[in-house]
């Protein structure tokens, strides 16, 4: 590890603590939505699938962009400004590549099943196993959310071993 400076430790703390604080608020979101909107639209499928629509329901899916881009900037920077520390940095690899591979499973699973969801909505002869289909994609659904729920706790020590440096 290269001798450290106050600023680049500085500057390596604000953007750890700003993706840490931002994963939580997004958890927030997640808990709050996997908990409360969740339940309502996956209880009576396809009744209650209108809850999804653009324009009808409330859709999150422009929340939800905004958010994870914002969210995935700041991990970005708290990587790039702690890349010289080294066990800062390969924990935050670590976790980034945990919350990437969540990502990509939601854009692979999650999310082109909301999309079939809202298609049923508006055209309830598409569907097809809803039952089935909704009750899994709400359990996996609390892996998810548990999973992110992890990455997020697991930005808490590195918060306190950064600010450990200047000791």
């Amino acid at each position: 590890m290269e001798n450290l400076t106050v600023a680049y430790l500085t500057r390596a703390e604000l953007w750890l603590c700003i993706t840490t604080l931002v994963y939580f608020l997004m958890n927030g979101a997640q808990i709050f939505e996997t908990l409360v909107f969740v339940p309502k639209w996956t209880a009576s499928p396809p009744d209650n699938f209108n809850l999804l629509l653009d324009g009808k329901g409330a859709s999150l899916k422009n929340f939800w962009i905004i958010c994870h881009s914002i969210h995935e900037v700041t991990f970005i920077l708290a990587i790039i400004f702690s890349w010289k520390i080294d066990p800062i940095r390969n924990w935050l690899l670590i976790l980034f590549a945990v919350h990437f591979a969540v990502r990509v499973w939601t854009l692979s699973y999650f999310a082109p099943n909301i999309i079939d969801f809202q298609k049923v909505a508006e055209t309830p002869s598409l569907a097809k196993d809803l039952i089935n289909r909704t009750s899994l994609w709400q359990t996996l659904n609390y892996v998810r959310v548990a999973i992110f729920v992890a990455v997020s706790i697991g930005l808490i020590p590195l918060c306190i071993k950064l600010f450990q440096f200047r000791h």
